[in-house]
């Protein structure tokens, strides 16, 4: 198997780092490979903005639920929806920009950032570094706008982690996913295989979790409860709104 399929097969979120300092030219390659990213219409509509900062680590680590591998991480990445950039380049040809005032926009950028992430926790992986995704920057969008000091146009959607991991967080067991027939459908979705796929998944991660030590967790159906029950961001269509952006359909 090559190395790019065995990092892939191999991904987990790190949330135990050892202290020791991202290497700067490590940084600017994975910048690098992240601004190679695919997006919409080549529009480059994501920028990143990252500190090392100790305070700032920590700041965000409070405005993100307390969550402390962000205070203990060396890197915080935020990936930001801007479509600042593209308003400029129209403004210069005389034309205004709309694409933000729609709901596809708003899924462009969206879309636009998630591959980058991944993109970006594959190129830091690579290089022996650990990362995980933190979407709780959603729980404090209007902070992190006055933080980062983003103009109108710009959203700060998700984040990302970057830290040497522990040999601990190495070795630590891949978290079992849905059976693959529940996630792979050919031809046509199978709603049964799916629905299927929850129940034996049920079984799977209460059985890893008791062969790890995790009997504290809950179960699967309980975890999604508590999350999917409700909307666990605040004001998220305010602060697009303040920022320039709706999500409505175009005429």
């Amino acid at each position: 198997m090559n190395e790019i399929l065995q990092e892939l097969l191999n991904r987990k979120s790190i949330r135990n780092f050892t202290g020791e300092s991202v290497k700067d030219k490590d940084l600017k390659l994975i910048f690098e490979a992240a601004q190679r990213a695919p997006t919409s219409v080549n529009g480059q509509q994501v920028s990143i903005v990252y500190t090392k900062d100790k305070e700032k680590l920590k700041q965000i680590s409070e405005l993100c639920a307390g969550q402390e591998h962000i205070k203990n991480c060396e890197v915080f990445v935020m990936f930001v929806i801007d479509y600042n950039r593209t308003a400029y380049t129209l403004e210069k040809i005389n034309q205004k920009q709309m694409i933000q005032e729609s709901a596809e926009g708003i899924i462009v950028g969206s879309v636009d950032a998630g591959i980058m992430l991944s993109t970006l926790q594959t190129a830091a992986r690579s290089l022996g570094y650990g990362t995980t995704a933190i979407g709780a920057v959603r729980l404090s969008v209007e902070k992190f706008i006055e933080i980062l000091d983003l103009p109108k146009n710009t959203y700060p959607l998700v984040g990302s982690t970057i830290g040497v991991p522990t040999k601990e967080a190495l070795q630590a067991p891949l978290k079992p996913r849905i059976p693959f027939d529940s996630f792979v459908f050919e031809d046509k979705y199978d709603d049964k295989k799916a629905k299927d796929g929850i129940e034996s998944y049920e079984t799977i991660l209460s059985d890893f979790r008791k062969a790890n030590g995790m009997n504290y967790k809950t179960s699967y159906k309980e975890e999604m409860a508590r999350f999917y029950t409700k909307s666990y961001t605040r004001d998220i269509k305010k602060t697009f709104e303040h920022q320039g952006f709706i999500f409505k359909d175009s005429n």
